[in-house]
């Protein structure tokens, strides 16, 4: 559940312009230069490609350029992703080699159609999310297998051969190519994949590197073989698109089941992609993130829109918008642009296309192809203990077809982790006396036999520590263990039950609490003190206890944390800045349930900021108020205090007047900033009157009255007039463990509103994490 500094639900604050993305329009004119200069880039990119992959194909080559000027512009002015580049994609190939030889290219292009279709009713329902629950090992299984696929077909292909029917005939016939055919094509074929491979590694370059490794192979290939006079096949285009285009046509009444089953697996493959690609594309950029809904109804316009005008079947492409991003691309206008310069190219110098050879492509096709094959993503998969499922998915798609291989690797990934719901470690350590017994994993009927039998050693009337470190505990689960537990205080002993992550146990045993308690022990959560918890004794030195709380932070958590760190790990966009005391029991992110990345938080004794006149003598909150607001762009800043503030009372004590007291030196003078608070006239009431809750009162007074000195900071100043910067006060009440807001009307400090505070966004809402929510 997230919150704002505040406790209040999160959101643009009354008097303060929001900085989120709007919902509509998408913004195409807030980096036009990069946007500019990035479009020349991934076009000289998108051309060979295109090209390269309707030959793979076996669709007419203007098909491919057709496909990337409706993907760039439709996807670029429909669709939801900033720097995404959709088009004619190495991973339909296959499918479409197939549709063609199965239906005709018509028949294809209405396939085509009605997979944009498809696509258009997949995200106008809002379901978009739910392709990305499909396994990543699958996906990437996938790929793979179509890589090697088409790598196999094209390197015939280069060897100056035709391509088999099917990838094991591709595979078998492989040696006979390589021993039979010895013609101009295969130089030519080698020169663009050995230009492919080194032309990134060139040392000494940088400048030239930047050209696309595309458009130098196949650019050098074909001046090769112009120079040359090679007698090399080479792309031939219509004179005219009017004398060769045919628009979709009716299937045959027999092939209506084909072309269904066509048309779901275009649209399937081509939104998973689409949207794997997306979500990847968005960690190359800090602008508004994916809206996968309308990025989805913009490839289903695309695919819709290419299928009618004779083209491929169109999907995003992560090389294509890694280029993009990488070019210094922003918008969408990147996309738009780069579709109108290959729609330019094509009508103003289709003799330069028609030089190029035939091999120069196939070329291409097989390098590109082969970098399907990722073993990064192997080795991740492998950690995760799910390259079985990767490696399963390819050699079904090689041996069987797409359809069945990933109708096997589905399978296979539903099966690994149904066996996971049934991972359970249980282990006991006895010491003197008292028992230790750890459950991990998922706690499920198939794992009560193996806990009913380890529970069942422990001896009768023994204390026991039970700690369930489990992510899901079911209703069986909870019933086995309760039952042992009314068993075992029957009998004398004493169970201290501990759970790590969920009260799962906790929240069932409220109706039948064991015998002897009135209500469970309850566990000792993260946030307890190290007192409280089990392995740590507050007798030994603090740094023991400091190596005990990693010690259990590493076995219990770090692992959860890794994915959310590492995205954090190179940039910060805390909501606020948080002031608060150093007071060891104020835990800022406790009471305002933030997480890693929300609060840039400063501490000190009191809560204190200094007048910006009196920085000079202490400049280290200023330094911080500066960074905050000037280079992290915070949209608020908090003063806490808190009730029994140890600084608040040295105040009232007179310790910042008294040069011979026990608090002389440093702290005398860092009290010294406080004194405003001292004489606000509250607080001089209370303390005159000798008002029991005098440190109260002053401990709240203070917190407004650094409020005020944050004011006397220009940063801060000028952004809080301008709307642009928020200051609100808090107040936690350690007695009740409250958190109290500020009143700014009033003055006074109120609970936090008991509304209905806002929870995660639903699983159909799709907005952006930066854009708020229509009224």
């Amino acid at each position: 559940m997230h919150h704002d500094a505040q406790g209040t639900p999160a959101g643009p604050p009354q008097g303060r312009k929001s900085t989120a993305a709007p919902r509509t329009p998408l913004p195409l004119l807030r980096n036009p230069v990069g946007d500019l200069g990035a479009s020349l880039v991934v076009f000289l990119v998108a051309v060979p490609l295109s090209l390269g992959i309707a030959v793979a194909s076996g669709a007419p080559l203007v098909a491919g350029l057709i496909a990337a000027v409706v993907a760039g512009v439709v996807t670029g002015l429909a669709g939801g992703s900033q720097v995404q580049v959709s088009g004619p994609t190495a991973s339909l190939t296959v499918i479409v080699a197939g549709l063609i030889l199965a239906h005709g290219w018509q028949v294809t292009c209405l396939i085509t159609v009605l997979a944009g279709l498809l696509q258009i009713l997949f995200g106008a329902s809002r379901i978009a999310r739910a392709a990305l629950a499909v396994s990543p090992a699958v996906v990437h299984g996938m790929l793979a297998g179509l890589g090697i696929t088409i790598a196999l077909a094209q390197l015939h292909v280069v060897l100056g051969g035709a391509p088999q029917s099917s990838a094991v005939a591709n595979a078998l016939e492989l040696p006979g190519q390589v021993l039979d055919n010895h013609t101009p094509a295969v130089a030519v074929g080698l020169l663009t994949i050995a230009l492919m491979g080194l032309w990134p590694r060139l040392p000494g370059l940088r400048r030239l590197r930047a050209v696309p490794a595309a458009l130098v192979a196949v650019g050098a290939a074909t001046a090769a073989a112009a120079l040359a006079d090679l007698p090399v096949e080479r792309v031939d285009l219509p004179d005219s698109l009017a004398q060769v285009w045919s628009g979709p046509m009716l299937p045959d009444r027999s092939d209506v089941h084909a072309v269904a089953i066509g048309a779901v697996t275009v649209a399937l493959v081509a939104s998973v992609e689409s949207l794997l690609s997306g979500l990847a594309a968005d960690r190359l950029h800090n602008g508004p993130r994916i809206r996968l809904d309308r990025e989805l109804i913009g490839q289903g316009a695309a695919n819709t829109v290419s299928g009618a005008l004779g083209g491929l079947p169109v999907a995003g492409v992560i090389v294509r918008s890694t280029t993009n991003a990488r070019a210094g691309a922003r918008t969408p206008l990147s996309t738009v642009l780069h579709g109108v310069w290959v729609l330019l190219f094509s009508a103003l110098f289709a003799g330069v296309v028609e030089m190029i050879p035939m091999a120069a492509l196939a070329g291409l096709l097989v390098f590109v192809s082969l970098q399907m094959v990722n073993l990064a993503h192997l080795n991740d998969l492998r950690r995760h203990h799910e390259a079985s499922v990767y490696l399963a998915t390819m050699g079904a798609v090689l041996l069987l077809g797409l359809l069945e291989g990933v109708i096997i690797g589905f399978a296979l990934a539903l099966v690994v982790a149904l066996r996971r719901l049934t991972r359970l470690t249980v282990s006991t350590e006895e010491s003197r006396g008292r028992w230790h017994v750890v459950v991990q994993g998922s706690l499920t009927f198939l794992g009560v036999p193996r806990v009913n039998q380890v529970l069942r050693t422990v001896p009768a009337g023994a204390r026991v520590d039970l700690d369930l470190n489990v992510d899901f505990m079911d209703h069986a689960s909870f019933e086995a263990i309760h039952a042992w537990r009314v068993d075992h205080e029957r009998t004398g002993g004493r169970v201290d039950i501990d759970e790590v992550h969920e009260n799962w146990y906790e929240r069932n045993s409220r109706q039948s609490p064991p015998v002897g308690k009135t209500a469970p022990r309850g566990p000792a959560r993260w946030w307890a003190p190290w007192g409280m918890r089990h392995g740590f004794d507050r007798s030994v030195p603090a740094t023991g206890l400091l190596l005990a709380g990693a010690r259990e932070y590493h076995s219990s958590t770090a692992g959860r944390m890794r994915s959310l760190m590492s995205g954090l790990a190179h940039r910060q966009h805390p909501s606020a800045l948080f002031i608060t005391c150093a007071d060891s029991r104020v835990v800022p992110n406790l009471i305002t349930s933030s997480g890693p990345g929300d609060l840039f938080t400063v501490r000190n004794i009191g809560n204190l900021v200094p007048a910006h006149d009196d920085t000079g003598l202490d400049s280290s909150v200023g330094a911080a108020i500066e960074y905050a607001v000037e280079v992290l762009d915070v949209p608020s800043i908090v003063v806490c205090g808190h009730s029994h503030c140890g600084a608040m009372k040295a105040l009232l004590d007179g310790a910042h007047t008294d040069p011979g007291g026990a608090r002389a030196g440093r702290l005398q003078r860092w009290l010294g900033f406080a004194r405003g608070s001292l004489h606000r006239p509250r607080a001089e009431r209370a303390a005159a009157a000798g008002d029991p809750e005098a440190l109260r009162i002053l401990a709240q007074e203070n917190v407004i009255r650094q409020l005020e000195n944050l004011m006397t900071h220009p940063v801060v100043r000028e952004r809080a007039e301008a709307g642009r910067l928020e200051l609100s006060g808090m107040f936690y009440d350690l007695d009740t463990a409250q958190v109290l807001v500020l009143d700014r009307r009033t003055g006074s400090f109120e609970p936090v509103a008991s509304g209905a505070a806002p929870g995660p966004r639903s699983a159909d809402d799709d907005r952006p994490a930066d854009e708020p929510a229509p009224s």
